[in-house]
């Protein structure tokens, strides 16, 4: 059986909550190896989305490929297990614990009844060196760290874990330009690598264009427009966002 181009592939995913229809008939795919920017206005459905595709939520209909196989995500945990893995712009880190504990969170080396620290600080250290992510010192604690420091170490953990997709929901948010160059930077060596795929919620268009192989737009819960970055440009995308805001203010103004 011949290999599919895709690693993860949605196909007419529905998800409502109450009255309210986050997503509708959303198709979208990531190919292996890919960068994928995902790109909407405030409440357009990206992170239901996400959501739905690491098992948090379950969609109400359409189907989920994992590798070539149709899957139904039980949980985050199950997607964990897929090699479906999220990074979201809070962290999921724990300030008071040391950079090394935090990689090993919930995956702890242990030899009964202690835990193996010295181990986990060896491989913490070879890990970030291996993926080019700079923290002088792996026993600091992470509340000391940049914002910068913080979200490369939540990326780090989940490559580390052998995910090989990775689900970035705003790692850039509240970042300054400097910090936000690091994680830039820590994006494309991974896609260099080729063996990890991405999707990544950015804002900031330019960058979806300078560290994504293609985007996709989500208006109203479904994808709009999907085409590689070679193909568009910050014009096109900006224009395209700006037409439906146009479309809100006037349908906003018609008469009933």
């Amino acid at each position: 059986m011949a290999v599919s181009d895709d690693i993860l592939s949605a196909e007419n995913i529905a998800k409502r909550f109450g009255p309210v229809t986050a997503l509708r008939d959303v198709t979208l795919r990531l190919g292996r190896g890919e960068v994928l920017g995902l790109i909407g206005d405030n409440g357009a459905g990206k992170s239901t989305l996400i959501k739905t595709l690491c098992g948090f939520h379950q969609p109400d209909a359409g189907r989920i490929v994992v590798d070539g196989e149709e899957v139904s995500l039980r949980s985050v945990s199950h997607a964990r297990s897929l090699g479906i893995d999220t990074v979201y712009q809070d962290l999921a880190l724990v300030d008071q614990l040391s950079v090394y504990h935090n990689m090993f969170l919930n995956r702890e080396i242990v030899r009964w009844p202690l835990l193996r620290n010295r181990t986990m600080r060896r491989l913490a250290r070879q890990h970030l060196d291996e993926i080019g992510v700079n923290i002088p010192d792996v026993t600091v604690d992470v509340a000391r760290l940049s914002g910068g420091q913080r979200q490369a170490i939540a990326v780090a953990r989940s490559v580390y874990s052998a995910r090989k997709i990775l689900l970035l929901d705003e790692p850039l948010a509240a970042m300054g330009a400097k910090e936000g160059a690091q994680i830039l930077d820590l994006i494309a060596d991974l896609k260099a690598r080729g063996n990890i795929s991405m999707i990544l919620i950015v804002h900031n268009y330019a960058q979806v264009l300078g560290v994504c192989d293609r985007v996709n737009l989500l208006q109203h819960g479904t994808i709009t427009f999907d085409k590689p970055t070679a193909e568009t440009s910050l014009e096109e995308l900006t224009e395209l966002v700006v037409a439906e805001y146009r479309n809100r203010r006037m349908g906003r103004a018609a008469p009933a």
